[in-house]
Order: structure tokens, then sequence, then C-alpha cells
């Protein structure tokens, strides 16, 4: 499917329970190293490689399916990872895609979703774009009131059977992280609920256009605890049972409660888990468990980021200061937001030999920096760590979403191979290729 694939066997014994986790433990990390070394694909000339688990995203994306009821449609947050490998494996496995660019829209259909199955959700969108939502029959979440004029004159031109409501910001303020927080005050994203007379005008909105039929809200994509996220959803659920009592029918059908599950970044346990979302959700906004609304989902990081991982060579160590330095290859090209806010994004790393054992011996403070010609250009900072070596392998945890699948072309520096990693009962490892190392003319290509 997504290129060759190469069978491994690999010496170290996974119990079936690590076969059925629903993410990736660090013991089978090392076990894929070791498999990718020797199959040649990771090592000399092939300096760092990322890797996805297929399988332990399917058992994701089914721990979501059995966490909520069948009325609720879950699509897949493409911004996460808009690979072809990553959208053909969600859909496969029961998943719509939420879009937000003409790139990622491109993608989802050539990836096989249906139009009915894919959400667009772009702040920006031109009349092109939404000429061709419209005519496919997408679902659309209006961003402004400019917007539901444009929208409005093309759907007086057509018969459009798209889904069509507001994005609405219920300003319920800002998780941990300002930047992934989209339901402040002042946020880029929706039309703000409670500024003066902006829910009057919403709700006379809604009730004067019967093409209106759906309702959206996102408080964020990371940084956001559940009770912030719950207290949007409430305010959303609250705006559209006001729509429908006002209308005296259900005017709003679909409610889409977005996504934003925040992933554990400090250790291998998957916390907070789907199961445990969906028992607040139906303590708090009950009405969403009724069957009254059809709720969509728009979950990205949670699927895909503790289902992959980067492993990259060591090329230099020295000491500076007093303070030893390890040279990788993975800095901001591959790990751009933990390079840039590094105490918002900071990864666990881990220290594998050459050979892809896991690192012993003495524990001392280091940095691991990387390829780039910057100063911050460093991955960890003080982390104490087994000594390491040129050669090593440093493995960045918990990058399936958002890292590898979006790449940062800093010194025309290549996007890494992207291999995926499929284990079986018997110890061995099949790797497909979901991308092939960029060569020095694939990137020059893209840079014009």
């Amino acid at each position: 499917m997504h290129g060759r694939e190469t069978m491994v066997k690999c010496k170290a014994a996974r119990s079936q329970e690590a076969l059925a986790s629903i993410a990736v433990s660090d013991a089978v990390k090392c076990d894929i190293v070791r498999s990718a070394i020797r199959a040649g694909y990771l090592g000399d000339n092939r300096e760092i490689v990322s890797f996805v688990v297929p399988a332990s995203i399917v058992r994701t994306i089914r721990s979501l399916h059995e966490a909520f009821p069948k009325h609720f449609q879950h699509t897949f947050a493409a911004k996460a990872n808009t690979m072809r490998g990553a959208l053909d494996l969600v859909r496969r496995a029961g998943m719509g895609c939420e879009v937000a660019s003409p790139g990622e829209l491109e993608q989802a259909i050539r990836a096989g979703f249906k139009a009915k199955a894919i959400v667009y959700d772009e702040p920006s969108k031109t009349r092109r774009v939404l000429e061709k939502a419209l005519a496919m029959g997408i679902s659309l979440n209006i961003d402004n009131f400019q917007e539901f004029e444009r929208v409005a004159a093309l759907v007086k031109r057509t018969k459009s059977r798209s889904r069509i409501g507001f994005r609405i910001n219920p300003q319920v303020g800002a998780g941990s992280i300002t930047a992934m927080s989209t339901a402040t005050k002042t946020s880029k994203f929706g039309t703000a609920l409670e500024d003066d007379g902006s829910r009057d005008r919403l709700l006379e909105t809604y009730l004067a256009n019967d093409w209106l039929s759906s309702v959206h809200t996102h408080i964020g994509s990371q940084g956001c605890d559940m009770p912030l996220m719950i207290a949007g959803i409430r305010k959303l659920m609250d705006f559209a049972k006001a729509v429908n009592a006002a209308a005296g029918r259900r005017r709003i059908a679909v409610i889409d409660i977005g996504g934003g599950l925040p992933v554990n970044f400090e250790s291998e346990e998957v916390t907070p888990t789907f199961d445990e979302y969906a028992g607040r959700l139906k303590a708090e906004v009950p009405e969403l468990f009724t069957g009254e609304f059809v709720v969509k989902t728009e979950f990205g990081r949670s699927i895909f980021a503790k289902n992959g991982f980067i492993a990259a060579k060591v090329e230099y160590t020295k000491t500076s200061g007093g303070r030893r330095i390890a040279i990788s290859h993975a800095g901001a090209q591959i790990a751009t937001r933990t390079v840039f806010m590094p105490k918002l994004w900071a990864l666990r790393v881990s220290v594998l030999d050459a050979a892809g054992n896991a690192k012993t011996g003495p524990r001392e403070l280091q940095d691991i920096a990387g390829p780039c010609c910057f100063a911050g250009d460093v991955v960890a900072q003080e982390r104490l760590l087994p000594v390491m070596e040129p050669g090593d392998f440093v493995v960045l945890h918990d990058t399936g979403a958002y890292y590898f699948s979006n790449p940062f072309f800093y010194n025309s520096l290549p996007a890494s191979a992207v291999l995926g990693a499929n284990l079986t009962a018997d110890g061995s490892v099949r790797f497909d290729v979901w991308r092939e190392q960029q060569s020095c003319d694939d990137i020059l290509a893209v840079l014009g």
C-alpha cells in the first residue's frame, strides 16, 4: 500500500498484552528500532527515521468507538497527520476526516473519504473552496458573519447537500498553552458567543435560514483540561437547545464538539482515556447521549501521538562549559514546537546504543541538539541520561502527531522517512514505507 515491505525477525519476545495495547510501549519501540537497523532502514546514510504502529492506531480508534454511542460520528483532525498512509488508515478504521485547508481537503479526497464524511473548518475559506465544498456536499463550519454572507449567496444558487452551521467561540478561557487555546475572549477562531449582541444575532440568523442545521465548537488542541472543554460544550448545547426551542422544532440536528483531548507526554501511560472523557461528558452534558442530536468529534493528537516516535543517530558528542552535548539528526526540522517552545512541548527521550538496545551505564546531565544552524536547536536540555557516544540513537517519544508529518524545511533539511511498523506475535516486524527519505533533489524541488 505504501511502498516496499521488509520483514525482520526480532529477538525480543512481545507478549500478547503488548500487541493488544492502545499505545506503543518503550520496550516495543526498542524492538522496532533494532529491527530497522538490521533491515538497513536506520544507520549510516539513514540517520533519522520516523515510525508509526498502525495496529496500535486501529486499537486506539476502536477504543474511541467503544467509548461513545453509535450516534457519535468521529472525524480525524487531518492536521495532526495529513500523510496519505495516516488518512487511509483512519478511514478504514471507520473515522471521517476534519480538514482545515485546500491541501488537507484534497488529501482526504485522494484517501477515499466520501464527501459526507468530511468536515471543512478552515477560518479563511475562499469563494473557490466554498463552491467546491458545497458542490460536493461536504459539511461546513462557518467562522464568522462575513463568511456567512458569502455562503448564503452561494446556497441560493446551488442545491447543496452540505450540513452547514457556525463555529461558535464559547469564550470559556485558555488552557495551559495559550497558543493552543481556541476559546479565549479574543480568539481568532469562530463567532464569539458572549460579545454584545452576538448571541441574539446568531439566534436570529439560525431562525431566518433553514439551511443552517449544525453548530460547532473546539476549545483547543492541547493544554485544555476536561473541565474547560466540557464548559465550552455545555454552552454550545445550551445555544442549540435555545435555537430549537425558539423555532418550535429541531432546527439544529448536528452538534460538533471538536477534539482536543490532551495527551500525556510525561510517561507511557495513556491518560485521559476516551472512556474517561465520555463519562465526564455524559455526566455534565447528558443531552449529547440521548440520540436527539448527531454528535461529531474531531480527535487528532489523541489518535496518533502515542503511536509514533522518531529515532535519530547521534553524530558527535562534546563538552561545552562543563555541559555534555550530543549532536543528533533530530532538531527543529522535525520537532519544531519542542525546539521553539521547550517548556510547553517537552518530549520524553530515550538513548539506545548503536545496535538499538537501551543504553545503560553512568548517567549525566546532557543536552540533545539538532542539526539546524541556530543556537536554540535543542530538543532536550539538561536531561539525566546515560552518557551518549557517536553512533548511539536518541528516541523522541509520542511524536506520531504534528511532528514528522509536518516537517519544517529550515536549512533545506529533507523530511525523514516514515515507516509503518507492523508487529506480529512471533516477534517479527514488517515495515512498509509511508514516506521515503527526501533526497537533496526532492527538497530543492519543493523550495523552488
